[in-house]
């Protein structure tokens, strides 16, 4: 317990926390904040504040998953935001989390492993969280499925306007005219495709490696009367041919890696018009290139990796893609996230009938923790356009302020 209480000491100043190890010691962390509560940890046994100290993020994780470590009212995004809030990512103190020399650079080595997404391995990868259960989605996403961040022009307003100003917001980025053919990579379940077609009249073909996405897709596209207007496949991005008026990609450049960052540009450059626009929307990092914390890539997110924006713009501007325009989206996602971890908690019986209880600690950890590194850490959203040719889009932004109706 010495190692956690040594790095508990030196970090939590801001806010309370009460923790006691198994046998009913009890520690005291920090001071009071005005409107934030103490938040209390309970160690069901000895080795449990000893794997959260060796691994700060994957050992707090793992002893919450399995109940060894239990937070008063299961307030885990509590836990999470008071030690977050105290190492925020323009703090100093932000380094605190990172565990000790040696697990870092381990994490760092199994990272730079972990991002090699060669075809098959990338279908594996989208595989482990796409394919989950879609009643698992339903609990916690609008009812179009945007599982991205949302665009809260009014902070008032609820997930579903905000998921619908998303939408809007990157359509006209796109400037769009009807007939034209536009390609959605990483489609999700469909709705920007089926959005875009609904709004600007334009064909799309959506692109996933996910077969649980797939059949939702197409199933939408059936309903609404559109399957031969809004189609989608099966296909990696490196197999496709053709070329676009436009391309969009929503929440998929995280699961490209490094290594193929030129190819998936060179790819886009190839396919898209000569006076064509290309939308690339992807959450980001606010500082240098890092590693993806070793929880995300074990349970969550395999292969994924979030690119600083030094990374993004070097390996596009080298393929002759011009960055038209670049927008950070600071706090949305935050908000989102707040209304999914909501939801899910609100769905605790649901999710752990589909699953089990563990399943469901791991991802209200997953959505919490995911909310405290956009609220605090070094997470934001990037939203990037290119185009090939300097005069494809009017030289000023005006046309990004005009979005189309709303249907």
């Amino acid at each position: 317990m010495w190692l956690l209480d040594k790095l508990l000491s030196r970090l939590i100043k801001s806010g309370e926390l009460i923790l006691f190890e198994a046998d009913g010691t009890r520690h005291h962390y920090g001071s009071p904040q005005e409107g934030r509560q103490p938040v209390t940890v309970r160690f069901t046994d000895r080795g449990a504040p000893n794997a959260v100290a060796r691994n700060p993020r994957l050992g707090a994780a793992e002893t919450w998953m399995d109940g060894r470590l239990l937070v008063d009212g299961d307030d885990i995004l509590g836990l999470i935001d008071l030690v977050q809030s105290n190492a925020a990512w323009e703090k100093e103190e932000g380094d605190a989390l990172r565990g000790n020399l040696i697990t870092s650079l381990v994490s760092s080595l199994i990272s730079r492993q972990d991002r090699l997404n060669w075809k098959r391995r990338s279908k594996h990868n989208v595989a482990h969280h796409y394919d989950l259960d879609h009643r698992l989605y339903d609990a916690f996403l609008d009812s179009d499925r945007q599982y991205s961040c949302g665009y809260f022009s009014d902070l008032a307003n609820g997930l579903e306007q905000a998921q619908t100003d998303k939408k809007a917001h990157i359509a006209a980025k796109l400037q769009l005219k009807p007939g034209q053919h536009v390609l959605d990579i990483g489609c999700g379940w469909g709705g920007m495709a089926l959005y875009l077609n609904r709004v600007a009249d334009v064909d799309v073909l959506g692109i996933t490696l996910s077969e649980e996405q797939l059949e939702i897709a197409r199933r939408r596209a059936q309903e609404a009367g559109v399957a031969g207007r809004v189609k989608f496949e099966l296909i990696d991005y490196r197999d496709l041919t053709g070329t676009f008026d436009r391309i969009v990609s929503v929440g998929m450049f995280e699961h490209v890696g490094p290594p193929y960052y030129r190819r998936f540009f060179q790819k886009c450059r190839t396919m898209l018009a000569e006076d064509g626009v290309m939308l690339l929307h992807t959450i980001g990092r606010m500082g240098r290139p890092g590693s993806t914390d070793p929880f995300t890539s074990k349970y969550i997110f395999p292969g994924g990796y979030i690119p600083a924006l030094s990374e993004i713009i070097r390996s596009s501007e080298v393929m002759k893609l011009i960055v038209a325009d670049v927008e950070t989206l600071r706090l949305h996602y935050a908000h989102t996230l707040e209304h999914w971890y909501r939801r899910t908690v609100a769905g605790k019986d649901r999710i752990a009938a589909l699953y089990d209880a563990r399943f469901y600690r791991m991802w209200t950890f997953y959505l919490a923790g995911a909310l405290a590194a956009f609220r605090h850490g070094e997470l934001c959203n990037y939203q990037i356009q290119y185009i090939r040719r300097r005069d494809a889009l009017p030289i000023v932004r005006d046309y990004m302020l005009t979005l189309p109706e709303r249907k």
